[in-house]
């Protein structure tokens, strides 16, 4: 929430998504004033700030935003006020078409029969709006454009190339200037740019939205994928594997083919049958579950897997490994009876708790409630939610939780686990799915302890969300300076000259034995040197040989947030480090 200031010392709270959205408008106005032949399309509010797509003839340069901002500020000061008004449809379509809003006119043309058609003014700008907004332009204090870029008319590749301008704004500077330098620093933090210095990953336009894992970044990749996989061998959930390719059939079982099938790769065989890449792995854990006869015994049956996944994003909003077309995805899918429901997400919101302990990060959970193409029957969606109110209200205590309405999946309601990073950047994470719908259409079944056949209910989960994610949030959360448990390379060898490589390599050796990952920098360069590139590559040790070190069979010790801290023995420093991944394990 933000506070305003209003007329005769009065104070109110605004949501930032109304404060966002009206300075959105006042940056239309300022594009209109500037550029009258711009044609407006949409300009929402989003969870940091806003956009406006606008149908100009040339992309808005840096000096265009500059004078863009300039114009909103003039605005502001102008203290419009906002005044809502409503128009029948005709009149609507009207008013857009003298106004040259062509797409105001599409828009307005697609509303459903019935639909109230509002629009606000502000001086000599209207837009067609739905609201609401702050009372005055004069209401907004500090603005920041950040920056602009092309956008398709409603995201669709066939259509129109728009151009987008980004912005943010806050009551006061000093808050615009705090989050502005939050920016600057997840600039630095950017895991793209992270992970080609840290030789961890990159991307080509080979295979967009696809990444290429180097040997570094897939050493960290298996050491989280086996981190995990110990974790949840403990909990009694079994690893399998599926088909990477299913046909069709099974995908309209599951109802995926019906809501999810423009995000999927189709193929088509050699027999002229359609197939899919799997977007997602429960149909194949549903396969597994129902390979045999199971009792109520068996249950709970927990099934994880980590098979690679694809997923047809449009580029538009590929985002590094934030957003991708190919991943692993640390999912599990519980099959339970109905009375298990409470106690298994317990243990699964549990299980979230310590994996992100692990990593110092923070998490909240929102219930995500039934969308507007749910599948299935109300009853057990009904059902379904208030299983999952129940289990809020005893983790978080009631009223305690965001409810997200209408954000389910399209077979069951969910709780979302939500992160903050060490910026207060929040992260939708893993998820909690509960599923009355797929048993029922896969016709799955249990033998009850009274010998009848019964349905179970099926928990989908990911705790990480994907690994691929999870890695990009950490790089930025840890700035590449990964926990010395995770760090692909925990200990780099540095001989001061040539004279010393024998001994390093006994070091290397040694760290080796001992299951440190280990590298030898025995290039004929000056220390200083190898050092600078080992900081770079934000490593937790080095070890610096000279003569006096391989006399005294020592090492010399530097740590990559104390620096310099002397000669140790070998015995010692490998127990520091053991100490080290004890510390976060």
């Amino acid at each position: 929430m933000f506070k305003i200031k209003l007329g005769g010392g009065r104070t109110a709270e605004v949501e930032e998504s109304m404060y966002w959205h009206t300075t959105a408008h006042v940056m239309a106005q300022a594009v209109k004033r500037l550029f009258p032949d711009a044609k407006l399309t949409i300009g929402p509010a989003i969870e940091h700030g806003f956009y406006y797509d606008f149908d100009v003839e040339k992309p808005f340069s840096e000096d265009d935003l500059v004078k863009i901002e300039d114009e909103m500020r003039k605005i502001i000061k102008e203290d419009l006020k906002l005044e809502r008004f409503e128009l029948p449809r005709d009149e609507a379509i009207k008013l857009m078409k003298e106004n040259n809003e062509d797409y105001k006119v599409e828009i307005i043309e697609e509303l459903p029969e019935g639909e109230v058609i509002s629009f606000y003014k502000q001086g000599d700008f209207t837009d067609l709006c739905r609201g609401p907004h702050l009372p005055s332009t004069g209401c907004i204090k500090a603005i920041k454009l950040l920056s602009s870029s092309g956008a398709y008319w409603r995201g669709d590749e066939k259509n129109k190339m728009l151009q987008r301008i980004y912005g943010i704004s806050f009551p006061k500077q000093s808050e615009l200037d705090e989050y502005l330098n939050m920016i600057e620093e997840a600039k630095k933090r950017d895991h793209r740019k992270l992970g080609k210095e840290l030789d961890l990953f990159f991307f080509d336009e080979t295979a967009p939205g696809m990444a290429y894992w180097l040997p570094k970044g897939f050493k960290m990749m298996n050491i989280l994928i086996d981190f995990w996989r110990k974790e949840h061998e403990k909990r009694g959930y079994m690893e399998f594997s599926g088909p990477q390719l299913n046909s069709s059939e099974l995908w309209k079982t599951s109802g995926h083919w019906d809501h999810y099938k423009e995000d999927m790769f189709v193929l088509t065989d050699s027999d002229g049958k359609e197939q899919a890449l799997k977007p997602m792995n429960c149909p194949n854990a549903i396969k597994i579950y129902a390979s045999k006869l199971r009792s109520y015994k068996d249950l709970p049956l927990r099934f994880n897997d980590i098979d690679v996944i694809h997923r047809n994003e449009k580029s538009g909003q590929l985002n590094g490994l934030f957003r991708v077309r190919m991943f692993r995805q640390d999912d599990a899918h519980n099959f339970i009876t109905e009375e298990q429901i409470g106690s298994e997400i317990k243990d699964i919101i549990e299980i979230a708790k310590y994996l992100y302990g692990i990593f110092g990060l923070d998490f909240e959970l929102t219930l995500s409630t039934r969308p507007d193409d749910y599948m299935g029957d109300i009853e057990l969606w009904n059902k379904a939610e208030d299983n999952l109110r129940n289990v809020l209200d005893d983790l978080c205590g009631k009223d305690n939780y965001k409810i997200n309405e209408g954000d389910g999946a399209f077979y069951g309601p969910k709780i979302d686990i939500k992160m903050k990073d060490c910026l207060g950047r929040e992260w939708q994470m893993g998820t909690v799915q509960v599923d009355f719908q797929l048993p029922l259409r896969f016709n799955l079944s249990y033998i009850d302890s009274d010998g009848n056949k019964k349905t179970p209910i099926l928990i989908h989960r990911a705790l990480f969300g994907s690994f691929e994610r999870f890695i990009g949030i950490i790089t930025e959360h840890f700035a590449g300076a990964f926990p010395v448990w995770l760090s692909p390379v925990q200990v780099k060898v540095m001989p001061i000259s040539d004279s010393q490589i024998p001994y390093a390599k006994e070091v290397l050796k040694a760290l080796e034995n001992e299951g440190i990952r280990v590298e030898l920098d025995d290039r004929q360069e000056k220390i200083g040197y190898k050092i600078r590139e080992a900081q770079l590559q934000k490593l937790p040790y080095m070890l610096i040989l000279g003569e006096k070190e391989v006399e005294a069979k020592a090492v010399g010790v530097r740590v990559r947030k104390e620096g310099d801290i002397g000669k140790m023995s070998l015995d010692d420093f490998i127990n520091r480090v053991k100490e080290d991944v004890k510390s976060y394990r």
